[in-house]
């Protein structure tokens, strides 16, 4: 599947990624080779193979609880695309 430049910057805009002119060629060429890897792993022959109906976990490794410092909010919000009463502020639903 050959990936166009238009499809790169749909998925960069998806991603909230601002990409210089020069870096689209390259990861253009980058995705467009990962997907030709995917494409060869559809050629396995994979009929032998019992499909897996659930994968689960006997028992969870879970770390003891302790108080640790956190992040404060402005670091936390920093970088946050928008902000909305001390927290972040998100879409109620995605159109994209």
């Amino acid at each position: 599947m050959a990936i166009t430049r238009e499809t790169v910057l749909h998925v960069a805009r998806l991603a909230r990624l601002q990409l210089d002119t020069h870096e689209l060629e390259p990861l253009q060429n980058d995705l467009g080779r990962f997907l030709e890897y995917v494409e060869t792993l559809n050629e396995l022959d994979t009929s032998s193979i019992p499909e897996t109906s659930q994968v689960a976990v006997e028992e969870a490794p879970l770390r003891p609880d302790r108080v640790q410092p956190g992040v404060s909010t402005e670091r936390a919000l920093a970088e946050a695309p928008r902000k909305a009463g001390g927290g972040f502020a998100v879409p109620a639903f995605v159109d994209e």
